[in-house]
């Protein structure tokens, strides 16, 4: 047997039982068709290796990876912290996350000066919608047709597709989706009845990397406060320079009273999401910091990779705007060259959609690029569609290599249609 941190080809069959008898049999046969038969074992920037040997790029994994894999200085500094005090009282007041708190506040240009750390996306969009209707003492909140928050219960509630709500009942929050076209739907809600906030991610991820118009958000952010409503930019994929800026919110000058951050935040290397949200947002957990607490909330080792997570993320940034350039100029020749299987493709920065002309073609493009080695994020409420989210960290080889894969698989697509 291989020791915990190594996965020989011998133990791949003991991990495929095991996910079969603890977890589930369907995520067992997801995992071994994708791999072969073969398992994560290690990774290291935008590669990862497989327990047979083999390598793939990694260009998904819900958009954590953006630094890649193992980023040096991150690993670093969540070690530095590990050695020093991993865990927290939660009765002594923890400088590692005051210290993340006031960083992320100065990192997004200070507009936005209070901070609630979570762990994933979903507690930053319940924490975040919770604030809005104590603070206005409203109830319904609008959320977007194609937006996507989470899957927990009050998450889910502003996820648009109803798949993920199949079979629950009874724990929804009042929640409209409104037409992301419409600049006047926010207007109208409001009319209609008093509205604690629209919540909206300014470029749709697994809506297939759909970035929604500047000027109906702005609209919407200036109808919500003339209302006495708060405007909330989940940007827990898409921001962070996933899509080129800081915040997309921000840097699109929209009046947003929070940006919910997540996803990479942690470096890759440890979970973490935030709530960067304005005063009068977050004037409910000023009055009462006990109003909404989480075990880990906070946690030192996440907090201390949070600063070197940023860091990274600034220095990487000139190159991410050229591989951004270069990625769209690759899938636009691509498009051209196989519009039998390509629909279309959108997005902004490393995070795009590649439509497919069926639910078959997605099908055949998804197995040949996992077989070439490429792994991709499929859009689970929209499967004619799937992501590509490469790494900062990402070579211009890298990418050629991926953009090679993705022809070749496209070709495989076209051939297994017309067979």
């Amino acid at each position: 047997m291989a020791s915990p941190s190594t996965t020989t080809p011998s133990d791949a069959g003991e991990v495929f039982d095991q996910l079969r008898r603890h977890q589930s049999p369907k995520l067992a046969l997801t995992g071994k068709f994708a791999g072969r038969g073969a398992v994560e074992s290690s990774a290291l920037g935008a590669r990862v290796t497989l327990s047979d040997g083999r390598t793939a790029l990694d260009f998904g994994s819900y958009a954590v990876a953006l630094l890649g894999h193992r980023h040096p200085g991150v690993v670093a500094a969540v070690a530095g912290q590990l050695d020093r005090m991993p865990t927290s009282t939660r009765s002594l007041a923890n400088p590692v996350a005051a210290r993340a708190a006031a960083r992320l506040a100065d990192y997004l240009g200070g507009s936005l000066p209070k901070v609630y750390f979570g762990l994933n996306g979903a507690d930053a969009v319940e924490v975040s919608v919770k604030l809005a209707r104590l603070a206005t003492g409203r109830d319904r909140v609008l959320a977007v047709t194609g937006g996507y928050h989470g899957k927990t219960l009050g998450a889910l509630s502003l996820t648009h597709s109803p798949l993920f709500r199949a079979g629950l009942r009874g724990a929804d929050i009042d929640t409209v989706h409104i037409d992301p076209r419409d600049p006047g739907a926010v207007r109208a809600e409001l009319d209609r009845a008093p509205v604690a906030a629209v919540v909206f991610e300014p470029v749709q991820g697994e809506n297939g990397a759909v970035p929604l118009p500047t000027e109906v958000l702005r609209q919407w952010c200036e109808d919500a406060h003339a209302h006495g409503a708060f405007a909330i930019a989940d940007e827990i994929q898409c921001g962070l320079r996933r899509c080129g800026e800081r915040s997309v919110a921000l840097a699109d000058g929209l009046p947003v009273d929070a940006v919910l951050v997540g996803k990479p935040l942690g470096g890759g290397v440890v979970p973490l999401s935030a709530v960067a949200c304005t005063e009068e947002l977050y004037r409910p957990l000023e009055q009462d910091p006990f109003l909404h607490s989480a075990t880990f909330g906070g946690h030192p080792l996440s907090c201390a990779a949070l600063p070197a997570a940023l860091d990274a993320v600034e220095e990487l940034a000139e190159h991410g705007a050229a591989l951004a350039d270069r990625l769209a100029a690759g899938l636009r020749d691509l498009g051209e060259r196989h519009d039998e299987v390509m629909a279309g493709h959108h997005g902004r920065g490393l995070l795009w959609g590649i439509d497919f002309t069926g639910p078959g073609a997605a099908g055949e493009a998804v197995v040949a690029l996992a077989d070439k080695g490429l792994l991709v994020s499929p859009c689970l409420g929209r499967p004619t569609t799937v992501r590509l989210l490469p790494p900062l960290v990402t070579t211009e080889a890298e990418l050629d290599e991926a953009l090679d894969i993705l022809d070749s698989a496209l070709s495989a697509a076209r051939s297994g249609l017309t067979a």
